[in-house]
């Protein structure tokens, strides 16, 4: 009996598998990124690693296949029944986790629980006036105003199962950012390819296959373990070492090293999320600045001068490693209105950035602060060190503030507190531009939901008016016309200072098969274990 289980052991440690009470054949896939999620609700934050991790346990209407293409998940299809209407077919036989039928009824329970107070999500479905159950499996979705792209806005619209919530006193998210929690925020019961077998925040998440999905699994897992490694370093010699089979983040720095090592690859592709500056434009005051009563970026010179003197082929070289792409706009190839034509960034010239600050009023510049993330996009904290450095050569001293992700986003958004220099990155959950620009450009307006994510209060009426026409504008042509419009607003405003589109770079060993969309989302579906 001790020799078999000593061999048992033997098997597991040549096969590079963690030991664990399952079968000795079973496919165990260990993976890390930089830092944990911080919820298992999947409405609980619009973070987009938060949300690709948890679409592994819950499903949406409808999904994005490999090529981020929409295709069906738990509704089997879908029309335009009315110009206000889109009816949604649902899948039959198909169980929550716990066991629970999944019906219409969890669909317009998940769309008033989504947009409940406490959601982070609901700007997803700020369209949706109401969601009608028509039958057991059937819903309508009604909208405000006609709305030509109404699913791939929902496809990173979760659903959650009305019994599990109202049984375990989770009828609304907790709100994270005041400490909040509740059994939803350490639970969690999809109907997704996953299910969850322990969490320990901060340590590990376990899941396991789903034995009751309703689709056919791709990936061969028994055990899938994640461990947020915050270290770059440690990360990378976790994967080197055999600790684990692939890594989500690649400091730019190791990837020459990880290449060298024969049972391991660089898993790299273009990316769709766009690293931009962006600054405080509605105080009258900047906060944290040398300069007093006054907002040096409510000019348009000040603005202009902080985009000439960023040097962005340098950071790219520099600092990415020649891993992304520069940006003119807030959205780059692939995402629905990117106009090539607009793509052309102003040209680095801290002579022209000096002249520009003296005609703005600030011969000798001035200093602020700059928030900044440390693990949440690539090299983040080094790009803005690039950023600081060379700020000051045209006067501009810059004191950095990087904190943790957790931290970074808590105040950037918290409402009495607006930053007045920031490093912020954006993907266009549906690859469509209009989810940009109404995000970060339109004029903020909590009742029309618009804004929600413009930190730096940017306005202006024009950008507004044809963010409307966009919304409901059905012929293609005219709405990416219009889309093409918006954006050259935007730049020409100089509301923002976009600065790459930086590659999805992942490691992982060679007996490892995955998946790799442009959005960084991670399907666990696509895995398999040579």
């Amino acid at each position: 009996m001790r020799k078999t289980a000593s061999l048992l052991l033997l098997a597991a440690v040549v096969l590079g598998q963690v030991a664990w009470s399952g079968p000795s054949w079973a496919k165990t896939f260990r993976w890390a990124a930089a830092s944990d999620i911080s919820s298992l609700d999947p409405y609980g934050s619009r973070e987009t690693f938060q949300l690709a991790f948890l679409a592994n346990i819950y499903e949406p209407l409808v999904r994005r296949a490999r090529d981020l293409t929409i295709e069906p998940a738990l509704a089997v299809g879908w029309e335009q029944a009315a110009p206000l209407v889109w009816r949604f077919h649902l899948r039959h036989d198909v169980r929550f986790q716990d066991g629970t039928p999944f019906t219409a009824d969890d669909v317009a329970y998940s769309f008033i629980r989504a947009t409940s107070d406490n959601s982070k999500i609901g700007l997803l479905l700020s369209e949706i006036q109401s969601v009608r159950k028509v039958d057991p499996y059937t819903v309508d979705i009604v909208t405000d105003a006609p709305d030509p792209i109404l699913p791939q806005e929902i496809a990173a619209w979760d659903i959650v199962s009305k019994a599990w919530c109202e049984k375990n006193d989770a009828a609304e998210p907790a709100d994270l950012a005041d400490g909040d929690s509740n059994y939803a925020v350490t639970h969690a019961d999809g109907t997704g390819p996953f299910q969850v077998a322990e969490r320990v925040p901060g340590t590990n998440t376990v899941l396991t296959p789903n034995p009751a999905w309703w689709d056919q699994p791709v990936h061969d897992l028994d055990r899938v373990v994640f461990r947020p490694i915050a270290d770059d370093a440690t990360r990378v010699v976790a994967l080197q070492s055999g600790e684990i089979d692939m890594i989500y983040n690649v400091p730019p720095q190791s990837i020459d090293r990880l290449e060298r090592q024969p049972d391991l690859r660089i898993v790299h592709g273009p990316g769709l999320v766009t690293i931009f500056l962006g600054f405080d434009q509605s105080r009258s005051a900047l906060m944290g600045s040398s300069v007093e009563g006054t907002n040096p970026f409510k000019d348009i010179r000040v603005r202009e001068a902080f985009a000439r003197a960023i040097d962005e082929p340098t950071i790219i070289a520099r600092v990415m490693r020649g891993l992304a792409d520069p940006a003119a706009l807030l959205v780059g190839p692939g995402v629905e209105g990117f106009d090539p034509s607009l793509n052309q960034r102003l040209p680095y010239d801290p002579d022209a950035a000096r002249q520009l600050l003296a005609d703005a009023g600030y011969p000798d510049g001035f200093s602020l602060d700059m928030d900044c993330p440390t693990d949440r996009y690539v090299n983040d904290e080094a790009i803005c060190q690039e950023v600081v450095t060379m700020l000051e050569k045209v006067g501009v001293h810059v004191k950095l503030n990087a904190k943790p992700r957790a931290e970074f986003f808590a105040k950037i958004f918290d409402p009495g507190w607006r930053s007045s220099f920031f490093l912020l990155g954006w993907n266009a959950s549906s690859d469509d531009a209009f989810n940009a620009l109404v995000n970060l450009a339109a004029t903020r307006s909590p009742a029309r939901h618009q804004g929600e994510y413009n930190i730096g209060g940017y306005s202006n009426p024009d950008l507004d008016q044809l963010l409307d026409a966009i919304e409901t504008e059905t012929d293609p042509g005219k709405r990416r016309d219009e889309l093409s419009q918006a954006l050259a607003i935007v730049k020409n405003d100089i509301a923002y200072v976009p600065l790459h589109q930086q590659d999805v770079v992942w490691a992982a060993r060679d007996t490892i098969e995955l998946a790799q969309p442009a959005d960084g989302s991670f399907p666990l579906r696509y895995v398999r274990v040579k």
